[in-house]
């Protein structure tokens, strides 16, 4: 192999990590107020609730956070953030309320969803669904 082939490969490679690095936004911790992330869900993990909150998953959220939870849906890939695994701890141990906050305001790729679904119980049946999520 001649030098400039070698050289242009180290350059191809270089910028391939330094693509690596830059395309995939390190997020920055979700705050939710105090307040908000204190808030019981009212609503209990019963049947109905259940059936409700797979209801609008499968509407409104498993293009992007998957079927099952795990970050793997349709359009996961064109998010400049991660969509999360909602199975895993670090969803899992967070309150209630911080994830209805969440849901609720939303960020960045995570769009609000105080308009799209206005109900309260709504969102609170959403949050029960997410707990069925864990592994």
């Amino acid at each position: 192999m001649n030098a400039r082939f070698i050289f242009n490969a180290w350059i191809l490679l270089i910028g391939l990590i330094v693509f690596a690095f830059t395309s995939v936004q390190d997020p920055k911790p979700w705050v939710v107020p105090e307040k908000e992330a204190k808030a019981v869900n009212p609503l209990k993990a019963d049947p109905e609730t259940m059936s409700n909150g797979k209801s609008l998953w499968g509407q409104h959220c498993s293009s992007c956070h998957g079927k099952t939870g795990l970050g793997d849906g349709s359009k996961a890939a064109q998010l400049k953030t991660e969509p999360g695994n909602f199975t895993s701890s670090q969803t899992q141990n967070q309150s209630d309320g911080s994830l209805y906050y969440k849901i609720s305001e939303g960020r960045g790729d995570m769009p609000s969803f105080k308009k799209k679904i206005p109900e309260k119980d709504d969102i609170w049946s959403l949050v029960v669904f997410i707990r069925s999520l864990k592994k």
